[in-house]
């Protein structure tokens, strides 16, 4: 898998988008390869973790987020979703179902559909210890305060706003991984 030809595909290097995704997918996939070299008991798939990292939010380019320079037509919440479709179209659907369940600490049905929010109505939660490493790892980087570490005291804060069941699983995923 050519990772690097997939995102230059949607993103073009020297752009101000271009430069957030890079430097966003970057930390992220660096702190899931960390998760995973102090937890060799997990018996994760790193080559997969590695690849999936850097293309966790390959959607984000599709959504109206002007902030981190993205002009699409789609909501922000639609980004991991429409990055499924994307890897799915490329031959990728695993990394695809990253993508889309990669959100806080993933959506319920029950979530998506009591929300209103304006994507699928299916279960997007990550199953696979591969897909809860990326979709923890994610919580930690923001693309509007690149390279910078969030703690874990402000994460919870933040998932607590999406209702306490976030935080619930955000706190054992603390317990396994960190």
């Amino acid at each position: 898998m050519d990772i690097q030809a997939i995102i230059n595909k949607y993103y073009k290097a020297g752009t101000k988008l271009y430069d957030i995704y890079m430097s966003h997918v970057t930390d992220v996939t660096k702190k899931s390869l960390y998760i995973a070299q102090i937890h060799p008991e997990l018996a994760v798939d790193v080559q997969f973790i590695e690849e999936v990292g850097m293309l966790h939010d390959i959607g984000i380019f599709l959504t109206k987020a002007s902030h981190i320079a993205c002009e699409g037509s789609y909501p922000y919440i639609c980004h991991g979703y429409l990055g499924c479709e994307l890897l799915t179209e490329e031959g990728y659907p695993k990394h695809g179902l990253v993508c889309e369940r990669h959100t806080g600490t993933g959506l319920s049905l029950e979530t998506i559909i009591n929300r209103k929010l304006p994507i699928p109505h299916r279960d997007m939660r990550p199953r696979s210890l591969e897909e809860k490493i990326i979709c923890f790892a994610d919580n930690f980087f923001s693309k509007s305060q690149l390279g910078k570490e969030k703690p874990v005291k402000k994460i919870r804060r933040s998932l607590a706003s999406h209702g306490s069941h976030q935080v619930e699983v955000f706190d054992e995923w603390c317990e396994l991984f960190l």
